[in-house]
Protein backbone atom coordinates (compact mmCIF):
# COMPACT_ATOMS: atom_id res chain seq x y z
CA UNK A 1 0.00 0.00 0.00
CA UNK A 2 1.46 3.22 -0.96
CA UNK A 3 1.79 5.88 2.28
CA UNK A 4 -0.89 7.74 3.10
CA UNK A 5 -1.65 11.67 4.14
CA UNK A 6 -4.72 12.22 4.85
CA UNK A 7 -7.00 15.41 5.14
CA UNK A 8 -10.59 16.27 4.51
CA UNK A 9 -10.75 15.67 0.75
CA UNK A 10 -13.96 16.26 -1.32
CA UNK A 11 -14.59 12.49 -3.05
CA UNK A 12 -15.07 13.11 -6.64
CA UNK A 13 -14.61 10.81 -9.94
CA UNK A 14 -12.98 13.21 -12.52
CA UNK A 15 -13.42 10.12 -15.18
CA UNK A 16 -16.54 11.82 -16.44
CA UNK A 17 -14.70 14.61 -18.84
CA UNK A 18 -13.88 12.08 -21.06
CA UNK A 19 -17.63 12.23 -22.66
CA UNK A 20 -16.90 15.82 -22.48
CA UNK A 21 -13.79 15.32 -24.77
CA UNK A 22 -15.57 12.86 -27.04
CA UNK A 23 -18.37 15.45 -27.15
CA UNK A 24 -21.28 13.48 -25.50
CA UNK A 25 -23.84 15.57 -24.00
CA UNK A 26 -24.21 13.75 -20.75
CA UNK A 27 -20.86 13.73 -20.15
CA UNK A 28 -20.94 17.25 -20.14
CA UNK A 29 -23.82 17.01 -17.76
CA UNK A 30 -21.65 14.46 -15.50
CA UNK A 31 -18.48 16.62 -15.11
CA UNK A 32 -20.36 20.43 -14.50
CA UNK A 33 -22.04 17.89 -11.19
CA UNK A 34 -18.65 16.54 -10.30
CA UNK A 35 -17.00 20.01 -10.03
CA UNK A 36 -21.01 21.20 -7.93
CA UNK A 37 -18.68 19.08 -5.05
CA UNK A 38 -15.33 20.63 -5.20
CA UNK A 39 -17.31 24.18 -4.88
CA UNK A 40 -18.87 23.30 -1.95
CA UNK A 41 -15.76 23.39 0.04
CA UNK A 42 -14.50 26.83 -1.70
CA UNK A 43 -17.18 28.88 -0.40
CA UNK A 44 -15.89 29.18 3.27
CA UNK A 45 -12.36 30.25 2.39
CA UNK A 46 -12.42 33.03 -0.51
CA UNK A 47 -14.77 35.44 -1.29
CA UNK A 48 -12.44 38.16 -1.96
CA UNK A 49 -11.57 40.47 -5.25
CA UNK A 50 -8.71 38.52 -6.72
CA UNK A 51 -9.73 35.42 -8.51
CA UNK A 52 -7.53 32.18 -9.03
CA UNK A 53 -5.74 32.30 -12.55
CA UNK A 54 -4.76 29.86 -14.90
CA UNK A 55 -2.34 30.13 -17.61
CA UNK A 56 -2.21 33.63 -16.29
CA UNK A 57 -5.29 34.57 -16.59
CA UNK A 58 -8.04 35.50 -14.09
CA UNK A 59 -10.84 33.05 -14.10
CA UNK A 60 -13.27 35.33 -14.32
CA UNK A 61 -15.69 37.42 -17.19
CA UNK A 62 -17.82 35.69 -19.73
CA UNK A 63 -16.91 32.44 -21.08
CA UNK A 64 -16.42 33.93 -24.92
CA UNK A 65 -14.18 36.43 -23.52
CA UNK A 66 -11.67 33.76 -20.66
CA UNK A 67 -12.07 31.66 -23.84
CA UNK A 68 -10.50 34.26 -26.37
CA UNK A 69 -7.89 34.78 -23.83
CA UNK A 70 -7.08 31.04 -23.59
CA UNK A 71 -6.79 31.24 -27.55
CA UNK A 72 -4.08 33.97 -26.94
CA UNK A 73 -1.87 31.50 -25.03
CA UNK A 74 -2.10 28.64 -28.06
CA UNK A 75 -5.28 26.55 -27.28
CA UNK A 76 -7.64 25.85 -30.06
CA UNK A 77 -11.52 26.25 -29.06
CA UNK A 78 -13.18 22.75 -30.24
CA UNK A 79 -16.65 23.15 -28.90
CA UNK A 80 -19.11 25.11 -27.29
CA UNK A 81 -22.12 23.82 -25.40
CA UNK A 82 -24.32 25.93 -22.92
CA UNK A 83 -22.23 27.32 -20.44
CA UNK A 84 -18.94 25.16 -21.35
CA UNK A 85 -15.81 25.81 -23.56
CA UNK A 86 -13.65 22.84 -24.90
CA UNK A 87 -10.15 23.67 -25.63
CA UNK A 88 -7.01 21.71 -26.67
CA UNK A 89 -3.43 22.97 -26.22
CA UNK A 90 -0.50 22.70 -24.27
CA UNK A 91 0.01 22.54 -20.68
CA UNK A 92 2.43 22.57 -18.33
CA UNK A 93 4.65 20.90 -20.73
CA UNK A 94 2.07 18.35 -21.99
CA UNK A 95 1.21 18.32 -25.65
CA UNK A 96 -2.50 17.58 -26.78
CA UNK A 97 -4.26 18.67 -23.50
CA UNK A 98 -8.48 18.78 -23.16
CA UNK A 99 -9.66 22.10 -21.22
CA UNK A 100 -13.11 22.70 -19.82
CA UNK A 101 -13.84 26.15 -19.34
CA UNK A 102 -17.03 26.10 -16.84
CA UNK A 103 -19.59 29.37 -16.53
CA UNK A 104 -22.23 29.69 -13.52
CA UNK A 105 -25.46 28.32 -14.52
CA UNK A 106 -27.32 31.49 -13.92
CA UNK A 107 -25.15 33.84 -15.48
CA UNK A 108 -22.43 34.45 -17.85
CA UNK A 109 -19.42 34.42 -15.22
CA UNK A 110 -16.51 31.67 -15.89
CA UNK A 111 -15.46 29.72 -12.24
CA UNK A 112 -13.73 26.89 -13.12
CA UNK A 113 -11.48 25.59 -15.17
CA UNK A 114 -10.53 21.52 -16.09
CA UNK A 115 -7.51 19.98 -17.43
CA UNK A 116 -7.41 16.48 -18.61
CA UNK A 117 -3.44 15.38 -19.75
CA UNK A 118 -3.35 12.90 -22.64
CA UNK A 119 -4.55 9.19 -21.72
CA UNK A 120 -1.88 6.33 -21.40
CA UNK A 121 -1.99 3.11 -20.11
CA UNK A 122 0.90 3.04 -18.05
CA UNK A 123 1.23 3.57 -14.23
CA UNK A 124 5.00 4.14 -13.92
CA UNK A 125 3.79 7.09 -16.36
CA UNK A 126 0.98 8.22 -14.92
CA UNK A 127 2.07 7.88 -11.56
CA UNK A 128 5.41 10.15 -12.50
CA UNK A 129 3.64 12.61 -14.14
CA UNK A 130 1.77 12.79 -11.10
CA UNK A 131 4.13 13.55 -9.01
CA UNK A 132 5.97 15.72 -11.12
CA UNK A 133 2.62 18.24 -11.04
CA UNK A 134 2.41 17.74 -7.67
CA UNK A 135 5.78 18.61 -6.76
CA UNK A 136 5.65 22.01 -9.48
CA UNK A 137 1.86 22.82 -7.51
CA UNK A 138 3.35 22.70 -4.11
CA UNK A 139 6.59 25.08 -5.25
CA UNK A 140 3.88 27.57 -6.35
CA UNK A 141 0.99 27.29 -4.01
CA UNK A 142 2.68 25.56 -0.64
CA UNK A 143 1.55 22.68 0.66
CA UNK A 144 -1.21 21.04 -0.19
CA UNK A 145 -4.33 20.65 2.36
CA UNK A 146 -5.00 17.14 1.91
CA UNK A 147 -2.95 14.11 0.13
CA UNK A 148 -4.06 10.24 -0.30
CA UNK A 149 -2.72 8.31 -2.49
CA UNK A 150 -3.28 4.30 -1.63
CA UNK A 151 -4.72 1.32 -3.08
CA UNK A 152 -7.63 -0.58 -1.56
CA UNK A 153 -5.20 -4.20 -1.24
CA UNK A 154 -2.10 -4.63 0.25
CA UNK A 155 -0.82 -7.41 -2.94
CA UNK A 156 -0.43 -4.42 -5.30
CA UNK A 157 3.17 -4.94 -5.76
CA UNK A 158 4.41 -3.90 -9.26
CA UNK A 159 2.95 -1.03 -12.76
CA UNK A 160 0.39 -3.48 -14.19
CA UNK A 161 -1.41 -4.19 -10.92
CA UNK A 162 -1.29 -1.54 -9.84
CA UNK A 163 -2.95 0.38 -13.29
CA UNK A 164 -5.91 -2.60 -13.07
CA UNK A 165 -6.57 -1.72 -9.33
CA UNK A 166 -7.38 2.06 -10.66
CA UNK A 167 -9.33 0.68 -13.54
CA UNK A 168 -11.20 -1.19 -11.24
CA UNK A 169 -11.47 2.21 -8.94
CA UNK A 170 -9.53 0.67 -6.42
CA UNK A 171 -7.26 3.33 -6.24
CA UNK A 172 -6.94 6.49 -4.79
CA UNK A 173 -4.61 9.27 -5.45
CA UNK A 174 -5.69 13.08 -5.03
CA UNK A 175 -4.42 15.92 -3.68
CA UNK A 176 -6.10 19.86 -3.09
CA UNK A 177 -4.26 22.91 -2.63
CA UNK A 178 -6.11 25.81 -1.25
CA UNK A 179 -5.08 29.46 -1.34
CA UNK A 180 -7.19 32.57 -0.51
CA UNK A 181 -8.68 33.13 -4.15
CA UNK A 182 -9.56 29.10 -4.52
CA UNK A 183 -9.36 25.91 -4.69
CA UNK A 184 -6.85 23.23 -7.13
CA UNK A 185 -7.28 19.84 -7.40
CA UNK A 186 -4.86 17.27 -8.92
CA UNK A 187 -6.06 13.14 -9.09
CA UNK A 188 -5.03 10.24 -11.46
CA UNK A 189 -8.26 9.09 -12.92
CA UNK A 190 -9.47 6.71 -15.57
CA UNK A 191 -12.58 6.71 -18.12
CA UNK A 192 -15.28 4.50 -18.77
CA UNK A 193 -13.57 2.60 -21.37
CA UNK A 194 -10.45 2.10 -18.95
CA UNK A 195 -8.21 4.69 -20.45
CA UNK A 196 -6.11 6.40 -17.66
CA UNK A 197 -4.99 10.06 -17.68
CA UNK A 198 -4.12 12.65 -14.91
CA UNK A 199 -6.77 15.27 -14.54
CA UNK A 200 -6.30 18.90 -13.01
CA UNK A 201 -9.26 21.05 -11.84
CA UNK A 202 -8.76 25.03 -10.76
CA UNK A 203 -12.15 26.57 -8.84
CA UNK A 204 -12.09 30.36 -8.58
CA UNK A 205 -13.56 30.85 -5.16
CA UNK A 206 -15.56 33.95 -5.26
CA UNK A 207 -17.13 32.98 -8.63
CA UNK A 208 -17.21 29.72 -7.25
CA UNK A 209 -19.54 30.45 -4.58
CA UNK A 210 -22.30 32.44 -6.80
CA UNK A 211 -22.26 28.79 -8.94
CA UNK A 212 -22.82 26.91 -5.35
CA UNK A 213 -25.76 29.38 -5.10
CA UNK A 214 -27.39 29.28 -8.10
CA UNK A 215 -27.14 25.34 -7.03
CA UNK A 216 -28.74 25.87 -3.59
CA UNK A 217 -31.16 27.90 -5.12
CA UNK A 218 -32.49 24.62 -6.91
CA UNK A 219 -33.09 23.04 -3.62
Amino acid sequence: MCQLHRNKIVSVKPYDIYCVQTNKTIGMKRFVSLLTAVLISAIAFAQGSEHLTFKGVPIDGTLASFTQKLSTKGFKKIGTEGRSSILKGTFAGSDNCTVLVQAVDNKDLVYLVGVMFPSMNDWRRLEDDYFTLKEMLTKKYGEPVGSIEEFQHNYVNDDNSKLHELQMNRCNYETVFETDKGRIKLSIAHNDYLECYVILGYVDGSNGALSADAAYDDL
